[in-house]
């Protein structure tokens, strides 16, 4: 029988809010590390994402951190609409945790607009972790998304891929030092490009997978294998639409029959020090994200 691995038995995770998720994850998502959530737009990244911030308030018997977060976002607007309708229906769940305050209380969020102030940020971070303006101490943070950061100011010249080399070596550096220091979970979500040709980055493939599929397309992760050095593990978000059945009392522009289409999302292991190579199927719905038992 092979070991389990020191990570599984010894790092506290942090919930998703989904015990088939939980499940999958192997308890959910660690601290002291960094994990990417990779996927194309309408995945349910950022869905995801304020699953976790609400889901660090429960306490530790509870599979939470007991704790409060510090969400960095790139993409605008914010989605604090559905933030807030997560958070109502988080409280719903909870009452007696949550009968006299907001979850929202312990959710600090800050725009972010270059790679270069996220650099900076880190830089005075510590004294916000060490004393935060909440009775939770901070142990999640989220970068929604590192993508984003990277998009516009950087050129396919050798001086400017070295230069953001040196920003991914940077941020994941001071990242990861923040996360054994104050025990932190660190989230960032990636996005993807379109893959031609070889199925590896520079001959050396990443990850459990070949070939990374979404939307009926051949897809890799943004960035590529400099920035893929930087985290600890991968997971990737597909989704796919298929037909599932007509609407005969709906008809389209020319008068024939419409189709119903359903959207079917996956959470792979690209790679992970604790996690086999798996994948579990899971839905977004007005309550948050929750997965499928597909035993």
């Amino acid at each position: 029988m092979k070991p389990e691995n020191p990570l599984h038995l010894t790092t506290q995770k942090c919930t998703t809010g989904c015990p088939i998720l939980d499940r999958f994850l192997a308890g959910g998502i660690p601290c002291n590390s960094i994990t990417e959530l990779v996927a194309e737009s309408g995945c349910g990244k950022t869905q995801l994402c304020l699953q976790l911030v609400l889901s660090a308030q429960l306490p530790i018997s509870q599979g939470g951190l007991a704790a409060s977060s510090l969400y960095f976002y790139s993409e605008f607007p914010f989605p604090f609409r559905r933030l807030q309708q997560l958070s109502s229906s988080f409280s719903s769940s909870h009452p007696d945790l949550f009968s006299t305050h907001d979850p929202c209380d312990h959710i600090f969020v800050r725009g972010l607009q270059s790679a270069d102030e996220l650099l900076g940020l880190l830089d005075r971070i510590d004294t916000f972790l060490t004393n935060p303006p909440s009775r939770l101490p901070v142990k999640l943070i989220v970068i929604d998304s590192v993508a984003a950061l990277f998009r516009s100011e950087f050129e396919n010249t050798p001086g400017d891929l070295k230069r953001r080399s040196s920003l991914f070596f940077g941020i994941a550096g001071k990242l990861k030092l923040r996360a054994k220091r104050f025990g932190l979970a660190i989230v960032i979500t990636n996005q993807v490009v379109d893959l031609i040709g070889s199925d590896t980055a520079n001959g050396v493939r990443v990850g459990n997978l070949s070939c990374l599929y979404s939307s009926g397309r051949r897809v890799c992760s943004a960035l590529g294998l400099s920035w893929a050095n930087c985290i600890n593990s991968r997971l990737f978000l597909s989704r796919v639409d298929e037909i599932a059945g007509k609407e005969t009392a709906v008809k389209d522009d020319e008068g024939g029959n419409s189709v119903l289409v359903c959207t079917r999302r996956r959470m792979h292991v690209v790679f992970a020090p604790h996690l086999p190579e798996s994948s579990c199927e899971f839905v977004i719905v007005r309550e948050g994200v929750f997965g499928l038992d597909e035993r």
